[in-house]
């Protein structure tokens, strides 16, 4: 008799879907100033600095100082995505694939917010005159020929000293993987003769505060081999305006035998609003131990 008893045994199937490793939130967003507006474009008001003189004499005129005012302005795009599943599919997988569609989905606007905020804060900015202003030369620190070291965080922190930012004003520095690493590597930033409890600014291996900035962490960010730009900012440098915030569409489609189309999207734009408070980190894309 042949032996069949192998035909019986119990076949097991992974119920859960693994998302491959991917950057599921927006990392930046929450260091935008945001509005929730409709429109193609914002303005975002900007005034300049005033002075004050000595006064000539007793009954003299009221000065009245020209404020310098001016504007930035935001212009929104609509990004979109989306997948189809075949009604057969429903009923032969043991998996949802329409809610995990959707979830890899949003996490991909998720991370496009990042890609919008990053473009344009090195990008050019508009202002209200149709005028494209380029990141100016003088907010940028290092020419890509060394790596990020303490020298290079006290450099930043005091161009924004020189322009008068408080120290007290919530900082970012965004840096990439070869730069965390290298952060963790510098005696300034891990022994306790320099930061009192290290462990303290570590965690999971990253360290999420030092020198008066959140440190974030980005794949995202621009650059060649060998080279990649950072860059610190306060929460006011950034304008984000939300036209539409990332939202979900699952419906059957009758003209493609009632396959369900899975469609994501979201309108929105970002601008450069205060270049004094966003710098520039040329920092060369490699870790020297030494």
């Amino acid at each position: 008799m042949a032996v069949s008893i192998s035909k019986l045994a119990v076949k097991s199937f992974e119920r859960t879907v693994r998302h491959l490793a991917q950057q599921t939130e927006s990392r930046l967003r929450p260091y935008a100033q945001e509005r929730n507006e409709t429109g193609s474009t914002r303005n975002w008001p900007r005034m300049a600095a005033q002075s004050m003189a000595a006064k000539i004499g007793p009954r003299s005129p009221t000065p009245a100082n020209d404020s310098a005012w001016s504007n930035r302005v935001s212009v929104v795009a609509t990004y979109d995505g989306g997948d189809t599943t075949e009604v057969e599919d429903i009923n032969t997988l043991l998996v949802d694939p329409n809610s995990n569609i959707a979830r890899a989905l949003g996490s991909a606007a998720r991370r496009q917010v990042d890609d919008v905020l990053i473009a344009a804060a090195g990008g050019t900015a508009l202002d209200e005159a149709a005028g494209s202003n380029v990141f100016p030369a003088g907010q940028k620190i290092g020419d890509y020929s060394a790596e990020i070291d303490f020298k290079f965080v006290t450099d930043c922190f005091e161009l924004f000293l020189s322009h008068d930012i408080s120290p007290d004003t919530r900082k970012v520095f965004v840096v990439g993987p070869k730069q965390a690493q290298k952060l963790l590597h510098l005696v300034q930033a891990t022994q306790s003769f320099y930061v009192g409890n290290a462990l303290s600014l570590i965690s999971n291996g990253f360290i999420h505060n030092w020198m008066g900035f959140d440190w974030v962490l980005s794949t995202r960010l621009l650059g060649t081999p060998g080279q990649r730009q950072c860059f610190a900012m306060t929460d006011m440098a950034m304008g984000l305006q939300v036209s539409k915030d990332i939202w979900v569409q699952v419906a059957q489609d009758p003209s493609i035998s009632f396959a369900t189309r899975i469609y994501t999207a979201m309108t929105l734009g970002a601008v450069r609003v205060e270049d004094e408070h966003i710098v520039m980190a040329c920092t060369k894309d490699t870790v020297t131990v030494s």
